[in-house]
């Protein structure tokens, strides 16, 4: 398989992990959390910017970026990396969670979904076979094979047909695949039903993906709920392969993840509080709009060694917000996405010196006082 993940420690008491994802575009260290640049761009900030706070591996969504500019154009700018000029590795997204939060706009029949476009209402189509083509036109190291989101809440009789109808398809992907050189990951479904995630991971992982990704999840439950269902659908899993939960991006959560086997994260809520003011600390998170920040001469968080943190106070970056300056916005999107990069970093060393557990029990006592 042109993806390999290699395992390297593992915690005794939980199921966390440390590992290296081999890509046709470098190592990787795991866990990873993998900032999202959704149309081939993470908002406000440059490809080298993302290089130098460490990010590894980064998101396209192949919805998007069908609509446009066309998967076929890119294809002609080398692929993803050529056209964004990223030289790590990508991982696009098969439009399958985009295309079933679309609602009314949208028709699921077992050819594929009938839609229409967002940006001028034209009729489209997405299909497993139209989305691993135009993942293969994008280039991206790790395809995501295109599935069927199931919303919370949903009704068991809906959640079967449509774990099944994920099962299909994602055979339908691997028999689509014309590339050899890039990989493809396949998506467990199931809903909050511990026997349809059980059916979902064995059917998924008899087939030969790269790797397995864990969707359906952070659409809206509980967060005891989501740590339930990756508690029992991570058994299920194949230790030699990469373990992806999408959609997932707050420390709590990455750090849950992870206690539960968890190797590969990625959300957009970094980039997107930050664009609201909010910057993410290891207590929690802090609205940099707020007055008691007018006169406050100190960086967003003492410890952090990001290029915000090393440069400008809370005074100076409420003061952008305020003047509504677009600075504020790249400011703080570089200090969450470094925040949030430094913590998988340590995350990892922890597994790999036995002290996980300390780790852990540290974040829990000073998160969200």
């Amino acid at each position: 398989m042109v993806i390999n993940y290699e395992l390297i420690a593992q915690d005794s008491k939980t199921g966390a992990r440390a590992g290296l994802l081999h890509t046709p575009h470098g190592t990787f260290t795991t866990p990873m959390f993998m900032p999202v640049g959704t149309r081939a761009t993470v908002k406000t900030l440059s490809p080298d910017e993302l290089t130098m706070m460490g990010a590894q591996i980064i998101l396209g969504n192949t919805y998007h970026l069908f609509l446009r500019p066309g998967t076929e154009l890119i294809k002609e700018a080398g692929g993803l990396h050529g056209f964004m000029n990223w030289k790590k590795g990508i991982l696009t997204d098969s439009g399958g969670f985009q295309v079933f939060s679309l609602g009314n706009t949208r028709t699921i029949k077992e050819e594929g979904v009938y839609f229409r476009s967002i940006l001028d209402g034209s009729k489209q189509f997405l299909s497993p076979e139209v989305a691993t083509k135009a993942q293969e036109d994008l280039g991206s190291d790790i395809a995501m094979a295109f599935d069927e989101c199931i919303p919370y809440p949903a009704d068991y009789n809906y959640a079967k047909k449509s774990t099944e109808r994920t099962t299909r398809w994602a055979e339908r992907c691997i028999k689509a695949r014309t590339r050899s050189d890039r990989g493809m990951f396949g998506i467990v479904q199931g809903g909050m039903y511990k026997d349809l995630r059980k059916q979902s991971a064995l059917e998924i992982a008899s087939l030969p993906f790269d790797g397995i990704a864990i969707g359906g999840l952070s659409v809206g439950e509980p967060h005891d709920i989501m740590y339930e269902v990756l508690e029992y659908t991570t058994p299920y899993l194949p230790v030699n392969k990469a373990r992806y939960l999408m959609g997932v991006g707050t420390p709590d959560c990455l750090l849950e993840g992870v206690t539960r086997g968890i190797d590969m994260f990625d959300c957009v809520f970094p980039t997107r509080v930050a664009r609201n003011g909010m910057a993410m600390v290891h207590t929690g998170r802090m609205n940099m709009k707020n007055k008691k920040y007018e006169k406050d001469f100190s960086p967003i968080e003492e410890e952090c060694q990001c290029y915000t943190c090393k440069n400008f106070t809370r005074a100076y970056i409420r003061h952008l917000y305020k003047a509504e300056e677009l600075l504020a916005f790249r400011l703080v999107t570089i200090h969450n996405l470094f925040f949030l990069l430094q913590f998988m970093r340590d995350m990892r060393a922890s597994i790999i010196n036995g002290s996980f557990t300390v780790f852990r029990e540290n974040f829990w006592a000073e998160y969200a006082k």
